[in-house]
């Protein structure tokens, strides 16, 4: 079969070469559009517009005080009245401060000088004179007589309270107390396991007796003495 188109009039013969000719210019002319510069002409455009304007620092103002008035001049002395000579002046006596000599004076020895006895406190284990329990007046150690009438008196007057029975409360109670001057008790303090218990202590001390006061020096004095009460379940 032949051909009837004609080999010379293909259209299609150099498309690619035209393609590419012409993706060529288009990038040639996008790319001078970008680059494209412009100036402005206006010969009335200042340039000093787009400067910012220099801060002007304000200089607070300075005011100056009013000097105070001058002090007003001194005043005048009053006038010296001028006394004849053959009149008499009265002189202001002056009594001396000094000692007289010839006036007796009390001798150091003749003056009396009352002694407070001091209220002091001395622990029962360094006391010249310990505290008498009543009926250690006779033992001739009365410091052992008196630990052991005390005891003893503990003995006599302890009672366990019901209620810290039944909750099984039990321990040690750390009694302090004073025999004062007059022999007799003061300044209980306690500490325990338990309120109950500390006041049941503090119970049983102050029902010790009158005693008579321990002595220091021959002066009656106060006396600590410290001693525990045990309350023990069994």
């Amino acid at each position: 079969m032949e051909l009837k188109k004609n080999p010379k009039k293909d259209l299609n013969k150099n498309s690619g070469v035209y393609f590419v000719a012409g993706l060529a210019l288009v990038l040639a002319v996008t790319y001078i559009a970008l680059e494209w510069k412009t100036f402005y002409t206006d010969p009335d455009y200042n340039i000093s517009m787009n400067m910012q304007e220099e801060l002007i620092e304000e200089v607070p103002l300075v005011t100056f005080a009013t000097p105070p008035p001058p002090p007003p001049p001194p005043v005048a002395p009053e006038a010296i009245e001028i006394v004849d000579d053959e009149d008499p002046i009265e002189e202001t006596i002056i009594e001396s401060t000094e000692a007289n000599e010839d006036k007796e004076i009390i001798d150091v020895d003749d003056v009396e000088v009352a002694e407070e006895p001091e209220d002091i406190s001395i622990p029962f284990s360094v006391i010249e004179d310990v505290p008498v329990f009543p009926g250690c007046e006779n033992e001739k150690d009365k410091r052992a007589c008196f630990n052991k009438m005390i005891r003893k008196h503990i003995v006599k007057n302890f009672h366990y309270p019901e209620l810290e029975q039944e909750m099984g409360i039990q321990g040690k109670v750390n009694i302090l107390f004073e025999i004062q001057k007059d022999g007799s008790i003061g300044n209980v303090r306690m500490r325990g396991p338990n309120k109950n218990l500390e006041k049941d202590a503090a119970r049983i001390i102050n029902k010790l007796p009158k005693m008579t006061p321990g002595k220091q020096r021959g002066n009656p004095v106060r006396v600590p003495f410290s001693i525990p009460i045990t309350y023990k379940l069994n």
